[in-house]
């Protein structure tokens, strides 16, 4: 045994003399916890987050640039908003001309020789179409051309109305002479 532990136990009634006062050292633990503010790292001043976010500006304006390179060498020089609204009128049109066409080849009242006569007439005006399709690309904000696409639609339309309804007319007038009362 060494001589301060034999010092400790020969004076333990000493030490046992001041015993420690647990309210008074908790309350002095708590006014240090409750004094003591988080540190508080703004986001902004973190090196990290700056390389992040010059990279991700970077990025961006790389795209950016690219993406206004990439339309001024679209052939023509199109705008986009023309070339859609073409799109749109010749996806309408084009949708009301193949039904239309569809009823006239699926109508039973027309002699195949009809059909083929009509159908030749509407071919004509698809080449027709062509053309000015191929002149609208050419001078895409000529309004002249989108009004002659247009108005080749609205004919083709008509003709193929008409025609129906000729059918549909004579076909009534022949079924009338049938009903008597």
């Amino acid at each position: 045994m060494d001589y301060f532990e034999k010092h400790i136990r020969d004076n333990k009634a000493l030490f046992d003399e001041h015993k420690a006062d647990r309210a008074k050292m908790w309350s002095k633990i708590e006014l240090e916890l409750s004094n003591t503010e988080p540190k508080v790292v703004p986001l902004w001043k973190s090196p990290i987050l700056r390389v992040a976010a010059s990279v991700v500006l970077l990025l961006l304006l790389s795209f950016l640039i690219g993406i206004t390179v990439y339309d001024s060498q679209q052939p023509g020089g199109q705008s986009n908003m023309v070339s859609q609204e073409l799109m749109d009128i010749d996806m309408h049109y084009s949708n009301l001309v193949q039904h239309q066409v569809q009823l006239v080849k699926d109508h039973p009242d027309l002699s195949r020789e009809d059909k083929e006569e009509f159908l030749s007439f509407m071919d004509e005006l698809d080449e027709e179409y062509e053309v000015l399709k191929l002149e609208m690309q050419k001078n895409l904000s000529n309004e002249r051309v989108l009004e002659a696409i247009i108005g080749n639609y609205k004919k083709r339309i008509e003709l193929i109305e008409n025609l129906l309804r000729q059918i549909n007319d004579s076909k009534m007038i022949n079924d009338d002479y049938g009903y008597t009362l």
